[in-house]
């Protein structure tokens, strides 16, 4: 460890700033956000800077540096394109023991600037010590994508309430038990979505009786199509927050990996006419880990809403009283048009968009035809697969072309996605010919003529007819 991460307490603190261009300007913006009182010191300073200290109360000496400039300084910083000024700079705050940081020169640095990801008052800090700043910029940006700004609000929230945590739980193992439990459990979910005097009056409440605690909560999580980087934030945070998990075969093991490493793992698949764990007893499962006090997470591919059975399965924890989240995902109709350039509704070729179930519950495939008609409607059959013979068949026998195009989207947003196209009266045959596996979707309408000219995603597995 080249450098010991600290936090500095600049409140009314006098720092000193040598330099007066654009990277004196930014390190500035941080020292006075710091509430540092800050002295620059250069021949000349941009209009921005000149502004930032009008507004702060900090002052500006025209003119070279010189020792006398450190005054009464605690922390000092030299950005000047000068390195014998830098030097000398670095020189004279070393001798008076004084933190020192020559921007862009680590080996003039007693401290530097990390790279910060600010949720005021929590902050994360990352740094290189100086050897990659696009590295740590990439990393920031993920950091940040990962952190939803509210957890500022959360840290507020449990500063706020610390004493009353503490005069209610004196001994620190339990106290701090309490409080893991709390901002990663029903209080911290309120907080985090703006309900702060309900997490308050639920924080009160449970440590009236700290038994509550255990009570066990579900979140129905939507892991979306496949590809990783396409669920939620939040979906991600909960799923990480899991004490069990129960997935199936829709979800990308990419995605079940995503959860803590003690999160007990639960396969839960199901397959046409193969259920490894059948509907009802999941729904059953779901109750009773919950009743036992777990944190459990049910990821279903897609959306839990859409042909997602998730309505089925959040019914009984409800009847029962159990607190439960149902998050969305992106539905694999969205992500499989994307990802094969097919838009779902475009004006000169389709206007609406319909969301059909390939299969019903009885296994059959018994529509009303007759509504799936117009050639302005998108048509997108879900879990269609096995039933693509009766689609095709059907469509055209209530009115639809036998040239109307066609697409079936296999694995939808992973690296193994395959397109495959045609028409109402070709798709049969092209089908039996590839042997697509499930997951498919699969696609119907005039907007299918788009995905020669507009797909980006597995262009090399595409299989036209």
């Amino acid at each position: 460890m080249d450098f010991l991460p600290v936090s500095l307490r600049l409140t009314g603190a006098r720092v000193l700033l040598v330099g007066g261009g654009q990277v004196a300007t930014r390190k500035a913006r941080l020292l006075i956000r710091a509430g540092a009182l800050l002295s620059v010191v250069a021949p000349a300073i941009n209009a921005e800077l000149e502004k930032l200290l009008a507004d702060a109360g900090g002052t500006w000496q025209r003119g070279e540096y010189s020792e006398d400039c450190i005054g009464e300084a605690v922390l000092v910083v030299a950005a000047t394109p000068s390195r014998a000024v830098n030097e000398r700079v670095y020189r004279d705050a070393s001798a008076r023991r004084l933190p020192v940081n020559v921007v862009d020169e680590p080996e003039l640095c007693t401290f530097i600037f990390p790279s910060i990801i600010e949720r005021s008052p929590l902050t994360i800090a990352v740094s290189s010590g100086g050897n990659s700043p696009v590295l740590v910029r990439l990393l920031r940006r993920k950091i940040e994508a990962m952190v939803p700004a509210a957890y500022g609000r959360l840290a507020l929230f449990a500063g706020r309430l610390r004493g009353l945590v503490k005069e209610a739980i004196p001994e620190e193992s339990p106290r701090r038990l309490f409080w893991e439990q709390t901002v990663e459990g029903a209080v911290g979910e309120l907080v985090l979505a703006g309900k702060e005097a309900q997490g308050r009056a639920l924080l009160t409440e449970q440590l009236r009786d700290t038994s509550a605690l255990h009570r066990g909560e579900v979140y129905l999580l939507g892991a979306g199509p496949g590809d990783p980087d396409l669920m939620t934030f939040k979906a991600q945070r909960l799923l990480q927050s899991a004490d069990i998990v129960l997935y199936d075969r829709l979800v990308a093991p990419a995605i079940v990996d995503m959860a803590r490493r003690d999160a007990r793992r639960i396969y839960v698949g199901k397959a046409r006419a193969d259920h490894a764990v059948p509907q009802d007893q999941i729904n059953q499962l779901l109750l009773t880990l919950a009743s036992e006090g777990k944190r459990v997470v049910r990821l279903k591919g897609g959306d839990p809403f859409i042909f997602g059975r998730g309505g089925e399965e959040i019914e009984l924890l409800a009847e029962n009283g159990i607190p439960f989240q149902v998050i969305p995902g992106i539905t694999a109709a969205s992500a499989a048009a994307c990802y094969a350039g097919i838009p779902l509704t475009h004006r000169d070729y389709a206007r609406s968009v319909r969301f059909v179930a390939g299969h019903l519950k009885d296994g059959t495939v018994d529509h009303n035809w007759s509504d799936f008609q117009s050639e302005s409607e998108t048509l997108v059959f879900y879990m269609g697969l096995v039933g693509l013979p009766v689609i095709c068949e059907q469509l055209q026998k209530h009115g639809r072309r036998s040239d109307t195009p066609a697409a079936l989207v296999e694995r939808a947003s992973t690296p193994e996605q395959r397109v495959i196209t045609g028409t109402l009266g070709t798709m049969v045959d092209i089908v039996q010919r590839e042997q697509p596996h499930a997951p498919t979707l699969i696609i119907v309408g005039e907007v299918v003529r788009l995905h020669e000219t507009l797909a980006w995603f597995g262009q090399e597995n595409d299989h036209p007819a």
